[in-house]
C-alpha cells in the first residue's frame, strides 16, 4: 500500500491542481484577470487538502483500477461533488475579500470526475488490452444473462486469463449486438442447438465453450458430442444463484455427469425441513452409505440436538464422524446391525431419538439373488426391528427410505423392499408414530453404481459394459434425493408412500456414451461399448407407482403420494413368520418364501382396495 500510495499521491495531486487552475481559465475564456491570481495561490492548497481527505474518507485511492466498475465512479462523483462543497466554505474564510466565482468550483468539480475517471477506465482497458494482446485462452460463453456478462468480466482479469470471443444469444434477435465489446452470436433457438458450433469455434479460435450451470442436459449433451475428439473443451460456470445459495464456487469447471442428467432444481419448503430437525434427536441407520451420509450431513447442517450414526461397518461410521466433527451437533457413532434387536433397543434407551430415517439395506440387485437369506435378514428383518422400536419408543416421525425396484418386483431385493414397504403400512393403523415411506429410483454415482462403474472401465481402456440397449432408468443426484427426502419427512401423513419426481428416464447405453465422451474420448473409435445381458432379477425398465398407486396426488413441487390401501395385520404377520422359517432352509426355500409373500400381499392388498371400493 505504501508504494501504491507514492504513485497515487503525486498523481492525484497534479491532476487535481491542473483540473483547479484549468477551472479559472475556462471561467474566463483563457484571459484570466490578474484579481485571480493570487486567489489561485491562496485557494490550492485548501482545495488539494480538502480533496485528498474526501479520497481518504471514501476510499478512492483503496479502489483497484484494473477492476474500475460503476460503482466506483459513483464515488468518484460523490466524493468530488462533496470536495466542492467542503471547498467552498473553506475558500469563503481563507480569501477573506477576495473574489470567488462559485463556476469555477462547479468546473472543477466536472473536470476531477472527467480526469480520475479516464485515468481509471484508461488503466483498465489498457490491461484488458494487454490480456487480449497476450496468449490467453479464447472462449465462448452460451448466453447473454446478467451471469454470462459477469464471467466474462472475471475471466479477462482473473490469474489464467481468458479472452471471451462470443457470448451465444438464446433468441435469433440477439444477433450482431455487442455487449462489453464482444459480439453475440444468435445461435440458438427455443434451447435447441440451430448452427455447426464447431465452426464456429473454429473460425473464433475458441479453446472453451462455457455453459450456465442451469442450462438443461439436453444442451450440455449435444455440446458434449458436438466437440468430441477436438481441443475444445465444454466446461461450466456458476450463476450468481448458486453461489449466493453456496451450491458452487466461484470457479468454471469441467461438465460432470450430473450436468447432463439435470432438471429444474425443487423449490423446497426450507422452513418447515428446518422445523422437522432444528433441536431434535436424530437418528440415522446406514449413515455410511451413499444415502446416509448425505443424510448426516445435511441434517448436521440443520443444528440437530444431536445425531445417532448407526452402520454396521466400522470404517465407513470412522470417516463420516470425521467429516462431521467440525459441526455444532453433539455427534453419536454406533458400530452396528439394525438386525441386532437388543443393541438397537439399547441405543433407543440411550439416545431416545424423536427423528429416525431408515435408509440401511442391502441394495446391490444380482449379489442379492444370491444371497436371499441375508437380503431377507437384513432389509425384512431390519426395517421390522427399526418400525417397532420406532412404535415402542414413541419417536415422532420414522422414514423408511424404499426404491423404485419394489414396485412389481422382479429381483429379490426389490422384493424385500416390497415386504418392507407393507410392514410399515400395517403398523401404522396402530401406531401413534407418524410414519412414511420414501420411494425413488437409482441414486446417481453412488458406491457400487453404474457412474462409477463405467468410469473404472474408461480408465481401464474399455470397453464399457451395458447390459442390454434398450436398459433405461431413473436418476436422481445424492443431494438432491436427500432433500427431497427430509421435505418428504417434513409434509408426510403417516402411512404415505411419498414417490419423488424422477423426470424422464435414462437409458443407460446413452449414460455410458456420455460418459465416454465426458473423458475426452470419441465412441466407438477410442473406447466401444459392449453388450453383456440382462443380470438375474434385472428390468428393461422400472416404474415408480404400482398400479393401484396410479393418479397418485401430487404434494410438492417433485413428490407425490400414492394411493395405495393399507395391508391387514394378520397377512402380515403370516408372511413374516414364513419368511423368518425360511431363513434357516436352503436359498430355494428363502426364494419361494419371499414370492409367496409378495404374491399373498398383493393379494391382501386387491382384496382391501376392493372391499373399500364396495364400501
Amino acid at each position: 500500500m505504501r508504494k501504491r500510495l507514492a504513485l497515487i499521491l503525486p498523481t492525484y495531486g497534479v491532476l487535481y491542481a491542473l483540473c483547479f487552475v484549468a477551472a479559472f481559465l475556462l471561467r474566463f475564456d483563457f484571459q484570466l484577470p490578474d484579481i485571480y491570481q493570487p486567489v489561485i495561490v491562496l485557494g490550492l492548497p485548501v482545495v488539494l487538502g480538502i480533496k485528498f481527505c474526501i479520497c481518504l474518507a471514501t476510499g478512492e485511492w483503496r479502489r483497484t483500477y484494473r477492476y474500475t466498475t460503476v460503482t466506483d465512479l459513483f464515488n468518484l462523483i460523490v466524493g468530488s461533488a462533496t470536495a466542492a462543497g467542503f471547498s467552498y466554505l473553506a475558500l469563503q474564510l481563507v480569501l477573506g475579500s477576495l473574489p470567488l466565482p462559485r463556476t469555477v468550483l462547479l468546473i472543477d468539480a466536472m473536470l476531477s470526475i472527467l480526469t480520475v475517471g479516464l485515468l481509471r477506465v484508461g488503466i483498465r482497458v489498457i490491461t484488458e488490452r494487454v490480456v487480449r494482446a497476450g496468449h490467453a485462452r479464447r472462449a465462448l460463453i452460451l448466453g447473454v444473462d446478467p451471469d454470462a456478462v459477469a464471467i466474462a468480466r472475471s475471466l479477462g482479469s482473473s490469474a489464467e486469463p481468458v479472452r471471451v470471443v462470443g457470448f451465444v444469444g438464446e433468441r435469433r434477435d440477439h444477433g450482431n449486438a455487442l455487449i462489453a465489446g464482444i459480439r453475440v452470436f444468435p445461435l440458438a433457438e427455443n434451447g435447441v442447438l440451430a448452427t455447426d458450433w464447431t465452426r464456429l469455434a473454429h473460425k473464433q479460435r475458441a479453446d472453451f465453450v462455457l455453459l450456465p450451470s442451469t442450462v438443461s442436459g439436453d444442451v450440455v449433451r449435444e455440446l458434449i458430442r458436438e466437440f468430441a475428439g477436438t481441443s475444445v473443451r465444454v466446461q461450466v460456470m456458476p450463476t450468481a444463484h448458486s453461489l449466493l445459495g453456496q451450491q458452487e464456487q466461484l470457479a468454471v469447471r469441467d461438465v460432470t455427469i450430473s450436468d447432463l442428467l439435470r432438471r429444474d432444481p425443487a423449490k423446497l419448503d426450507l422452513e418447515s425441513i428446518r422445523k422437522l430437525v432444528n433441536g431434535k434427536r436424530v437418528l440415522v441407520t446406514g449413515a455410511a452409505g451413499s444415502i446416509g451420509s448425505e443424510l448426516c450431513r445435511q441434517i448436521a447442517s440443520l443444528a440437530p440436538e444431536s445425531l445417532v450414526l448407526v452402520d454396521h461397518s466400522e470404517t465407513g461410521i470412522f470417516h463420516i464422524e470425521n467429516e462431521l466433527a467440525d459441526r455444532p451437533t453433539t455427534l453419536h457413532p454406533v458400530v452396528a446391525s439394525v438386525v441386532d434387536h437388543d443393541v438397537m433397543r439399547r441405543v433407543m434407551i440411550e439416545h431416545r431419538p424423536e427423528l429416525v430415517f431408515h435408509a440401511a439395506a442391502y441394495k446391490h440387485v444380482p449379489l442379492m439373488e444370491s444371497n436371499p437369506q441375508q437380503a431377507i435378514n437384513n432389509n425384512i428383518g431390519g426395517t421390522r426391528t427399526m418400525v417397532d422400536l420406532a412404535d415402542a419408543f414413541h419417536v415422532e416421525a420414522f422414514v423408511l427410505i424404499s426404491t423404485d425396484k419394489a414396485v412389481d418386483p422382479s429381483s429379490i431385493m426389490g422384493a424385500t423392499k416390497f415386504v418392507s414397504e407393507k410392514y410399515l403400512q400395517a403398523v401404522t393403523t396402530t401406531s401413534n408414530t407418524r410414519m412414511m415411506i420414501v420411494r425413488f429410483g437409482n441414486v446417481l454415482d453412488s458406491a457400487g453404481s453404474v457412474v462409477p462403474t463405467f468410469r473404472a472401465q474408461i480408465a481401464a481402456g474399455g470397453p464399457v459394459t451395458v447390459t442390454h440397449p434398450k436398459m433405461e432408468r431413473f436418476f436422481m443426484t445424492i443431494p438432491e434425493a436427500v432433500q427431497l427426502v427430509l421435505q418428504a419427512g417434513a409434509i408426510g401423513d403417516s402411512g404415505d408412500v411419498l414417490i419423488l419426481e424422477m423426470g424422464q428416464p435414462v437409458k443407460i447405453v446413452d449414460l455410458a456414451r456420455d460418459m465416454i465422451e465426458l473423458s475426452g474420448l470419441k465412441y466407438p473409435d477410442d473406447i466401444d461399448i459392449a453388450f453383456t445381458g440382462i443380470r438375474p432379477g434385472e428390468k428393461l425398465t422400472e416404474t415408480l407407482f404400482y398400479e393401484q398407486e396410479l393418479g397418485g396426488r401430487k404434494i410438492h413441487d417433485q413428490i407425490f403420494r400414492a394411493t395405495g390401501s393399507l395391508p391387514s395385520h394378520d397377512c402380515v404377520a403370516t408372511e413374516l413368520e414364513r419368511l423368518e422359517q425360511s431363513l434357516n432352509g436352503s436359498r430355494a426355500e428363502a426364494i419361494e418364501a419371499l414370492k409367496l409373500a409378495v404374491q399373498g400381499l398383493i393379494v391382501d392388498d386387491r382384496q382391501n382396495r376392493d372391499f373399500r371400493k364396495a364400501a
